[in-house]
C-alpha cells in the first residue's frame, strides 16, 4: 500500500496540521510571558507537550517562580508517561526509535495509532501524527514567536489574558460529564482561595493536589482521564475539531 492510500497515515497528517497551527499562538503567548524567542522554541522542540508548554508559561506570565512553572507542567505532563507504556506494548519500538517514539509520544500520535486496528496502519498512524507534529508545532512556534516579538507590549493586544485562555480551550473538551465538571468546580475554588496567601505560581501546584486526590479517592476506573483528548475519527474527513496539548499535548 502506497503511504498516501493509508487511512492511518491521512489522519495523522490532517492532525498534524491541525495542532501544529496551534504552535503559532503558543510562540506568541510565550514571548508575551516574557521569554525570549529561543527559549520558547527551545520548550517546543524539548519539552513538546503543549498543555505543560501552556501550563508553564501561564505561571510565569502570573509572576509565577520558575520552579513553579516547571512543577505545574511536569503534573500534566505525567500522562505522557501512560501513554508511553501503551505505546511500548503497542509498536515495540528498538534502538533509536525508543528514544524517538518516547519524544513524539502525546495525545495525537497515541490517539492515531489507537485508532487503527492493523499492527501496520497502527505504527503508520503514530510515527506520521507523532512527527508531523513535532515538525509543523515547532515552525510554527517558530513563526509565532518572531511575529509576537514584533507586536511590541503584549498588553496592548490582551495577549497576557490569552494564555489562560488557550489553556481552558484545551479543558473544555474533557467537561462532558458531572464528575469533570464538578472536579473542575472544586479545584477553581481551591484556587481562588490559594490566591491570596500564596505566591504566584503556588495555587495551581494546590489545584493539581486537589485533583490528584480527587483521582485517588474516587472509585472510577484506573485509566479514567487518562484517554487522549484528540479523537481520531473526528478527523478522517479532513474536518478536525477539539484540541489537544498539546498539546498540546
Amino acid at each position: 500500500m502506497r503511504l498516501i492510500h493509508s487511512p492511518a497515515v491521512r489522519i495523522g497528517l490532517s492532525i498534524a496540521f491541525a495542532t501544529g497551527l496551534y504552535g503559532l499562538s503558543f510562540g506568541a503567548l510565550g514571548v508575551a510571558a516574557g521569554l525570549d524567542p529561543w527559549q520558547v522554541v527551545a520548550l517546543s522542540t524539548l519539552m513538546f507537550t503543549g498543555g505543560s508548554q501552556f501550563a508553564f508559561i501561564g505561571v510565569l506570565a502570573g509572576g509565577g517562580s520558575g520552579s513553579a512553572a516547571f512543577g505545574a507542567a511536569t503534573l500534566l505532563g505525567v500522562r505522557n508517561a501512560v501513554y508511553g507504556m501503551q505505546i511500548n506494548r503497542m509498536l515495540r519500538p528498538r534502538g533509536w526509535r525508543r528514544w524517538l517514539a518516547a519524544q513524539v509520544t502525546i495525545d495525537e500520535s497515541a490517539a492515531t495509532a489507537a485508532g487503527q486496528v492493523e499492527p501496520d496502519e497502527q505504527r503508520r498512524g503514530f510515527w506520521t501524527a507523532g512527527l508531523g507534529v513535532y515538525v509543523l508545532w515547532t515552525l510554527f512556534t517558530v513563526a509565532g514567536a518572531l511575529l509576537g516579538d514584533a507586536l511590541g507590549d503584549p498588553r496592548r493586544w490582551g495577549l497576557d489574558g490569552a494564555a489562560v485562555a488557550a489553556f481552558l480551550a484545551l479543558l473544555w473538551p474533557r467537561l462532558s460529564a458531572r464528575e469533570p465538571v464538578a472536579l473542575a468546580v472544586v479545584c477553581a475554588l481551591a484556587t481562588v482561595l490559594a490566591v491570596p496567601v500564596a505566591p504566584p505560581g503556588v495555587p495551581i501546584l494546590v489545584a493539581a493536589l486537589v485533583a490528584a486526590l480527587w483521582g485517588w479517592f474516587s472509585r472510577g476506573p484506573a485509566d479514567e482521564g487518562l484517554e487522549p483528548d484528540v479523537d481520531p475519527a473526528a478527523h478522517a474527513d479532513g474536518a478536525p475539531r477539539g484540541m489537544s496539548t498539546g498539546e498540546s499535548r
